[in-house]
């Protein structure tokens, strides 16, 4: 599968070959900073067929957070577009927002942190869910 994406502004574009590692949705409190309120639904490659084609993101990770993970995004239009985690290292995980055909997601095949879900999320039926990070 080639799946290729990017940021809103065009600044920064990327393409990734290879087989999903997994399809999900995290309700976590810091991926609800980062979507402005809502789940992140998200998809998982294996880094090593990941590439960016044009620019280059920003990346942050917050200073004194075990475990924190680095969030790249695009420094001009603010677009997320990616997540690189100490928990699934060899792996980069997109932003379905980001992706030029979205459809690509489907659904989720499991559903995380649902203890930080709020009120006003959707958190389907018959879909795998974690009160928080399986492991």
């Amino acid at each position: 599968m080639k799946v290729t994406g990017g940021c809103y502004c065009g600044a920064v574009r990327y393409e990734v070959e290879g087989e999903p590692l997994m399809k999900a949705q995290c309700h976590c409190r810091e991926c609800q900073y980062f979507t402005g309120g809502q789940p992140n639904d998200f998809i998982a490659f294996p880094d090593a067929g990941f590439r960016f084609t044009k620019g280059a993101p920003k990346a942050y990770a917050r200073a004194g957070l075990d475990g924190a993970v680095t969030r790249e995004f695009c420094a001009e239009c603010g677009t997320q577009l990616l997540t690189r985690s100490p928990a699934l290292s060899g792996a980069v995980i997109l932003k379905v927002g980001s992706l030029d055909d979205p459809s690509v997601f489907g659904q989720p095949q499991m559903i995380m942190q649902t203890d930080d879900a709020q009120s006003f999320h959707h958190v389907p039926d018959g879909i795998l869910a974690f009160a928080r990070f399986p492991g």
